[in-house]
């Protein structure tokens, strides 16, 4: 009988697992898509307004961000540091200049995409767990 309760178990907690990253999922894919498109929209009202496209690269993108929610003048730790480099880099250049030239709204759509990615596979499996078991 415990083997059975064992089982009923890992059957729960797969199940609860399986609900959490659904959940993830579709918070991580609708939120970035919805950034994704206000991002898109910000630049396409500024083209319109200034005709000149607007290059928004990742560090730019990651450094406003934290300047109006996370860091504050003064202040220190890892995101005041991370804001900092992405201001002035010191060290890692390499990669902040690939940060730099690619377009934070490309970063923002494949996070959508890993997101409902994760949001389809969680479905699908709960759908495969969740279904009678039909034998011939």
């Amino acid at each position: 009988m415990s083997a059975r309760v064992a089982t009923l178990r890992q059957a729960t907690l797969r199940q609860s697992v399986l609900y959490a990253a659904r959940v993830l999922g579709a918070i991580v894919g609708y939120g970035f898509l919805a950034l994704f498109l206000a991002l898109v929209g910000l630049q396409v009202y500024r083209w319109l307004r200034d005709g000149e496209w607007t290059h928004i690269g990742v560090t730019e993108g990651l450094r406003v961000t934290l300047e109006r929610c996370c860091v504050s003048n003064g202040a220190t730790g890892p995101l005041a540091r991370l804001s900092q480099w992405l201001a002035t880099p010191v060290n890692w250049l390499g990669l902040h200049k690939v940060l730099e030239l690619l377009p934070a709204s490309l970063a923002l759509f494949t996070l959508s995409i890993l997101g409902n990615c994760l949001f389809v596979y969680s479905r699908d499996s709960l759908e495969d767990l969740n279904a009678p078991d039909v034998r011939r």
